[in-house]
């Protein structure tokens, strides 16, 4: 029999597994809409991969705050993001130098576009979509079984 806090800890463990997952397949995802842009309509290619930046940015915060509401990682996300593509005003030399390299570029952008806003948003708001459809479907699994359970107690 499994305790309440186990039961928890056990279920925070999936969430986190799950996140980890939506965090490298957007990474994929976002790296094969730069690579792969020439095979994309031109606004999937022009757009794909701020939104796909986003969703990683929003199951990241998903994923170290499992334990925190959604709203909380929408308005964090969106708050990361946002001072990210604010930053891109400053044209200092140091941050120039790390926008040269390619990880530096990925993480901080080039140029601030206020395009980009609206694409970072579409972006938090289909992550949260799919997290809000993966926890149903965790939830409905989560019932299958235990009802699975209590069929085979009774036979």
């Amino acid at each position: 029999m499994t305790t309440k806090k186990g039961y928890i800890t056990l279920r925070y463990r999936k969430m986190r597994i799950t996140y980890i997952i939506g965090i490298i397949i957007t990474i994929f995802l976002g790296l094969a809409s730069r690579k792969y842009s020439h095979f994309l309509s031109p606004f999937v290619a022009q757009n794909a991969g701020d939104v796909i930046w986003a969703m990683m940015v929003y199951f990241g915060f998903r994923f170290l705050l499992v334990r925190k509401s959604i709203i909380i990682a929408i308005w964090l996300s969106l708050f990361f993001s946002f001072v990210i593509e604010f930053s891109q005003l400053d044209q200092g030399n140091w941050i120039k130098q790390i926008r040269g390299t390619s990880l530096g570029a990925l993480i901080l952008g080039k140029g601030y576009l206020m395009v980009d806003l609206m694409r970072y948003t579409m972006g938090i708001m289909l992550a949260t979509f799919l997290d809000i459809v993966s926890l149903v479907f965790l939830q409905y699994f989560k019932n299958q079984t235990n009802e699975n359970e209590t069929r085979s107690k009774f036979r």
